[in-house]
């Protein structure tokens, strides 16, 4: 075999359409097995997952991708990916601005993934994937927000929302794909179906709180009164 041919096959790797049988062959020649096996059953192994934050991984459709990336359409800056998965929404992002985009994600396995997906655009220098639980980063600054959510977990994740609101500045956007966040208020929707995607202005839904605590006191005032009436 030439010493060429290796940079032949990856270049080659690079260039063409992974069908089933291409990626199965990937994950055995890429230590990426595991996540093979994983899809193949429709169950993520996430051994190494805390039970409490495993959250079953379904990709993103490209419509669902399209819709998030025309919520954040005319935005500028870093975007953040909260549970990437195999890191198709910060690769897009990447290519169309938006520096730096970063994913997080705690499977492993989605993590290498994302890695090898974005060493195959050519984009491995321009993109990060880390390792670590979504809800424990430091969102501070932080802009521009994208969260992939499962229905059966939105219950687990819904007090977790304050620290968006506690960390995230006011001109922040979080967009959320497949499914809306509990008890808030979109500024903007894209798409129908599984394929919608709703935008949260941070400032929008910290006056939309604020609004709500000060109707909560006159709410209990009445309560009171009434009560006090039937005696």
């Amino acid at each position: 075999m030439d010493d060429d041919a290796p940079d032949q096959a990856f270049a080659e790797l690079r260039s063409k359409p992974l069908g089933g049988w291409g990626v199965a062959q990937i994950a055995a020649g890429t230590g990426l097995a595991v996540y093979a096996m994983w899809v193949g059953i429709l169950q993520p192994g996430f051994r190494k997952v805390p039970l409490k934050l495993q959250v079953p991984y379904i990709p993103a459709s490209k419509a669902q991708v399209d819709n998030v990336m025309t919520l954040l359409r005319g935005r500028k800056g870093g975007l953040v990916d909260l549970g990437s998965g195999d890191g198709r929404i910060v690769l897009e992002a990447h290519q169309q601005g938006f520096s730096p985009a970063v994913g997080y994600e705690l499977n492993p396995w989605l993590v290498r993934l994302a890695r090898f997906h974005a060493w195959r655009a050519g984009h491995q220098k321009n993109v990060s994937y880390r390792r670590e639980d979504l809800w424990k980063v430091d969102l501070r600054g932080c802009k521009n927000i994208t969260v992939f959510l499962a229905p059966n977990v939105l219950f687990r994740l819904k007090f977790r929302f304050q620290k968006l609101q506690a960390e995230l500045p006011d001109d922040a956007l979080v967009v959320a794909g497949r499914f809306p966040f509990p008890d808030w208020t979109p500024c903007r929707t894209e798409g129908r179906g599984v394929d919608t995607a709703w935008a949260y202005s941070m400032q929008s839904q910290r006056q939309h709180t604020l609004k709500k605590n000060e109707v909560l006191p006159i709410s209990e005032l009445r309560r009171k009164e009434e009560k006090r009436k039937d005696f």
